[in-house]
């Protein structure tokens, strides 16, 4: 029996198309009649073989036309591949930004520029293509196990992407000069010389687009479960990998050609699906024009506001900027059935016995560490075990108190929001509340040149409580389904990376200490500044331990909570605030980057700390431990040069956090 589709799974994507359509087509005319002067096409065309070819012709005919039509062609390229992805794994969240597609694809590029530029002589797609491939394979080798559940899939993501993001940071902050062209480029931009990038895109979009639409009917059968696809004859593994195959083909070939623009793969088809595309035609039809035509318009209004800005915007950063908080005025319309509770995740978590014993030989290992950081390391003169009293002092003990203090807010405000939400992915990084902070404070930055630690500090807070409040105005009514919360957080931190892309693309000769706090450098920390941020996460610690009731009946549901006397909203309100001013103090001394927010939790739940008042204690210990220790390495291991503590506790961290992933 055929089915009628309902109006509005035409009419909206339909609505919203047309409205892109008309104010690109109203640009468009816009701009050329400003360059040409009149609204002749012949102008608008200009003919280069005639006999009198100003600058302005060949201007308009190799670099206006072929920037649009190669902002079409890679909107559309990148939105198949988001589509791709998110039917393959049923998950919305699914993209090549969040899968680490696009970051495994642009790392690889910046490796193969400093290190081996002849690769790039046989062509910057295969680069891109492998360097995403294996961003995605390592992403199906952690989550295998889990039959690609779509929590596991985009928790393996998000750290595959902080390893590539960590390591494409190192690799910038040590050569800020060699890739100052590969900023601009990597935030996304469109710059055109000719039609050798448009002609280079078509044929590779039109070749994967006649292969996807060839996929389609067997994908349809990924909306069923396993069993029934096998029982109707399809082998999913091949399906699976085909698909995949192509959207990494896809991303690869895009990131190669115009940069990062990765935003465009997770919006456009999160917007069809919203505007009521349910089918995967039609989310594919119209995913390609939604993407072409947002990138092209967003491209297309840069180019009108260069004239009145001071630094050239990479177009990648402004879909972002766009594209962001479109997403998130259409996430509370967005239908969400939570296939994988929060639970599955949570099951396999281990119990110790003596959880008392495992807090106090992590708590006697605290003062090695220290004493590590403090009386060892690289002088001019060679390694030293202990040291003159003014480097202990005055150098090295400022970096000491503020890594730990950091890490523990961190880790502190990660524990409070996963046992908050029953969320195991939940975390300051991941929900967006440290990117709201990065907003406020790279912002305050620029705009602010000489304001004060406070007024600083007093941004951080804002920008932190502006994104929790994000977070809580869009998720309240859908009782913070875990997809929901994450698309959420992953806009604001597209609305984060935007800004950072900005600010690092511009000329601002403060460029060099941005990078470095953005990395997460303790390097810029004074004595004071370390002993404030130490007393502050120790007062943060005891309030939530005397919160640590809450944090066990919370999970248990509110119906539960409010029978043995427990004031649910203003309780979680209360955890909410907390969990926001410790982020934003940590976020000022020591970055966004670290992840110390999601990986210690983590760790602690793993080594069977289970009960709240445990899991905080070790979640704090592990924390400070882990920045201390990341610090210490950082200044080593490239001496007379550093290493950020926030790149090497990614790293650190992720690497423990892998292979824990790996064993569920």
């Amino acid at each position: 029996m055929r089915t009628e589709v309902p109006a509005r799974s035409v009419a909206a994507p339909l609505g919203v198309t047309a409205g892109l359509f008309a104010v690109l087509v109203g640009l468009a005319v816009w701009q050329l009649q400003q360059q040409t002067g009149g609204f002749a096409w012949s102008s608008w065309w200009p003919d280069l073989g005639g006999a009198s070819v100003s600058a302005a012709d060949w201007a308009l005919a190799l670099g206006w036309w072929p920037r649009l039509i190669t902002a079409l062609i890679a909107g559309a390229g990148l939105a198949l591949a988001g589509v791709l992805m998110q039917q393959v794994l049923r998950n919305p969240l699914a993209s090549p930004t969040t899968l680490g597609v696009a970051g495994g694809a642009n790392l690889a590029l910046m490796a193969a520029t400093l290190f081996a530029p002849a690769l790039m002589g046989w062509g910057a797609e295969w680069v891109a293509l492998a360097g995403g491939g294996l961003a995605m394979g390592l992403v199906f080798l952690l989550s295998w196990r889990r039959g690609l559940a779509p929590l596991v899939v985009v928790l393996a993501g998000l750290v595959v992407n902080l390893y590539l993001g960590a390591l494409a940071m190192a690799l910038l902050l040590f050569n800020q000069e060699t890739l100052q062209g590969l900023l601009i480029w990597g935030a996304g931009s469109l710059a055109q010389d000719g039609w050798h990038d448009a002609a280079f895109l078509l044929p590779r979009l039109a070749i994967a687009l006649v292969i996807a639409w060839l996929l389609l009917r067997p994908l349809r059968l990924l909306e069923l479960d396993d069993a029934s696809g096998r029982a109707l004859g399809v082998n999913l593994a091949f399906l699976r990998l085909a698909a995949l195959g192509l959207a990494v083909f896809l991303t690869a070939v895009t990131v190669s050609v115009v940069g990062l623009i990765g935003f465009i793969g997770l919006a456009a088809p999160n917007i069809a699906r919203l505007l009521g595309a349910h089918r995967l035609a039609s989310r594919v039809v119209w995913s390609m024009l939604i993407g072409a035509l947002l990138l092209a318009v967003t491209d297309l209004s840069l180019q009108h506001l260069a004239a009145w800005l001071p630094t050239m915007i990479p177009t990648g950063a402004m879909t972002a900027a766009l594209g962001a908080p479109l997403l998130l005025w259409l996430i509370p319309r967005l239908r969400l059935a939570s296939r994988t509770p929060p639970e599955t995740l949570a099951s396999g978590w281990p119990r110790a016995d003596r959880p008392a014993r495992r807090l106090l030989l992590m708590a006697l290992l605290m003062p090695l560490v220290a004493a590590v950081s403090l009386l060892s390391g690289h002088l001019a003169n060679g390694w030293s075990w202990i040291s003159g009293a003014w480097t202990v002092w005055e150098w090295r003990l400022p970096r000491l108190l503020a890594a730990a203090g950091a890490g523990l807010l961190l880790a502190v405000a990660g524990t409070l929001l996963q046992r908050l939400s029953g969320n195991p992915m939940a975390s300051p990084e991941v929900l967006g509340i440290s990117g709201g902070v990065s907003i406020f404070l790279l912002l305050g930055i620029v705009w602010m040149p000489a304001a004060s630690t406070s007024m600083l500090a007093a941004l951080g807070v804002g920008g932190a409580l502006a994104a929790l409040a994000l977070l809580i105005v869009l998720n309240r009514r859908s009782g913070f389904l875990p997809e929901r919360l994450l698309l959420t957080g992953v806009a604001i931190m597209a609305l984060a990376e935007a800004v950072r892309a900005l600010v690092l693309a511009g000329s601002d000769p403060r460029g060099q200490q941005i990078v470095a706090w953005l990395s997460g450098s303790t390097y810029y920390v004074g004595l004071e500044q370390a002993l404030l941020i130490v007393a502050l996460a120790g007062v943060a610690l005891v309030v939530a331990l005397l919160l640590s009731r809450w944090l066990e009946i919370f999970p248990l549901g509110a119906a539960v909570s409010r029978a043995v006397g427990v004031r649910v909203t203003g309780g979680r309100l209360a955890v909410l605030v907390l969990a926001a001013v410790m982020t934003a103090a940590a976020t000022l001394v020591i970055g966004p980057l670290s992840f110390i927010g999601l990986l210690a939790p983590h760790m602690a739940r793993l080594l069977g700390l289970s009960r709240a008042r445990d899991h905080l204690l070790g979640a704090a210990l592990i924390g400070m431990g882990l920045m201390v220790l990341a610090d210490w390495i950082g200044r080593q291991i490239l001496f007379p040069h550093e290493i950020p503590a926030g790149l090497v506790a990614s790293l650190i961290g992720g690497t423990y956090f892998l292979w824990a992933l790996r064993r569920f």
